[in-house]
């Protein structure tokens, strides 16, 4: 089954790494070339690339990082690649998977069995645990994805917000390869449109046809029956059932509940490190990204604008939680980590 364009958004070419700009996708097809890890950096800041797309920038942005530095003698090279680690992490701090990613790649490097290794040896080490994460979280998803499929029945009309990326497509492979029918309702997700682009240019790539709503649809749409189950990723679930994800799924959770929906979050696993909500720093954008729509202003002048770029969804609102390891009530969700 072939992998749908989205996914294969980073990519190393000789001494950089290319990371596909989905900031304007579909309409065009461009490639950020990143020479150094600081540029990867940035560029996850300016959101060139989202959801899962800044793990696999992370896991590139390391391997330049030890490149960078593979002429420094024992020490110095893990110490320089740690430096870099810290300044990624700080990119985006909400979604775990950059922290995770850069811890995972220095415990088996830096911070483990290659602490003095000369930057040579070191940058090989790194090259490695990059791919090797790159690789599990393909694998974890998968698994992921053929548990959120069993929630959905044949036929069934599945509403979606933002982009659900890796979850998504192994979702709906999972529910092809079962045989079952599904269709979708896309919200558009402001400012950056992912829905409309991302989400709705993945499913027709993988042959459906989806429907189109605006964020201030979903309450409208699921009132007049347009869907049976709505469905989201989640960047981050904490031990007791909160559902960290882009700012709307709070109100798409909240319409599900009104009327009789099944509300489903997708996480590879909770956050051993956010037993509540109030360990989950929430990153609060500029708000001059909501005055405007793919570089357009479409507010008034001497509008302001305010942009949490997350919200928290409550456990009393979600149905389940599903996890590579099964699906789970929000309350018994930490028991996946077992």
């Amino acid at each position: 089954m072939n992998t749908p364009a989205l996914a294969d958004s980073v990519r190393m070419a000789g001494d950089a790494v290319e990371i596909l700009d989905r900031r304007v996708y579909p309409f065009e097809v461009r490639w950020v070339r990143c020479a150094t890890s600081e540029e990867v950096a940035t560029a996850i800041e300016q959101m060139v690339t989202q959801s899962s797309g800044p793990l696999f920038a992370t896991t590139a942005g390391m391997t330049l990082a030890a490149r960078e530095g593979r002429h420094e003698p024992p020490g110095r090279a893990a110490a320089r690649l740690r430096a870099a680690g810290e300044r990624l992490i700080a990119t985006r701090p909400t979604n775990n998977h950059i922290r995770d990613a850069v811890h995972a790649i220095l415990a088996a490097t830096a911070d483990g069995p290659l602490a003095e290794a000369a930057g040579e040896e070191l940058a090989e080490a790194v090259a490695e645990a990059a791919a090797g994460h790159d690789a599990a979280y393909w694998a974890r998803s998968a698994a992921l994805g053929g548990h959120a499929a069993s929630l959905l029945p044949d036929g069934a009309r599945v509403l979606t917000h933002c982009w659900a990326d890796a979850y998504l497509i192994a979702t709906v492979r999972a529910a092809q390869e079962a045989g079952r029918r599904l269709s979708f309702v896309c919200t558009e997700t402001r400012p950056y449109l992912q829905g409309a682009r991302l989400t709705a240019a993945t499913l027709v790539e993988m042959g459906y046809t989806p429907t189109l709503i605006t964020d201030g649809m979903v309450a409208a749409a699921l009132a007049d029956g347009i869907a049976d189950v709505t469905l989201t990723a989640a960047d981050r679930v904490t031990l007791d059932g909160h559902v960290i994800n882009k700012v709307g799924t709070l109100g798409v959770a909240l319409a599900a509940s009104a009327f009789g929906v099944p509300y489903y979050a997708l996480v590879q696993a909770p956050d051993p490190l956010a037993p509540t909500a109030a360990d989950v720093v929430i990153e609060h954008r500029d708000g001059d990204e909501v005055l405007h729509v793919l570089g357009t202003r479409t507010a008034a002048p001497g509008v302001t604008g305010y942009y949490p770029a997350f919200d928290t969804t409550p456990p009393r609102l979600v149905t389940a939680i599903v996890t590579e390891n099964g699906v789970y009530q929000p309350g018994q969700v930490k028991e996946s980590l077992l």
